[in-house]
């Protein structure tokens, strides 16, 4: 898991993604447990099938840390799950490519609140 953040962070684009002080509060208020269910509620809805029609603009780069969060770890669309994660894109995510996603965007989360 280091080693993808460590690459992404070398990337200009990727490594420009911090959570704001409204984001912070946010997960403060839900705590880690309710923002992670809804990493997985995302990611289920928004990333898992295997034809997505707005592919490449399915997630927002704001109002909720999980899309910050998505963007920080080119989890945000099939399209860079290739590139960075090599996921391919023409099939549905089994539930171990989503446990990963979701527990590197909880990562990476958990990194931004230290």
């Amino acid at each position: 898991m280091n080693d993808i953040l460590n690459k992404l962070a070398k990337s200009k684009f990727r490594s420009s993604f911090h959570l704001k002080e409204k984001d912070i509060e946010y997960i403060k208020e839900k705590g880690l447990d309710k923002i992670k269910e809804h990493a997985e509620i995302f990611v289920k809805t928004r990333l898992a099938p295997k034809n997505i029609i707005n592919d490449g603009k399915q997630t927002p780069y704001r109002n909720h840390p999980v899309f910050i969060a998505q963007h920080a770890t080119a989890t945000c669309c099939r399209g860079c799950l290739f590139k960075w994660h090599h996921i391919s894109k023409n099939k549905e995510l089994s539930k171990e490519e989503q446990a990963y996603i979701v527990n590197l965007i909880m990562t990476w989360l958990k990194k931004e609140l230290s």
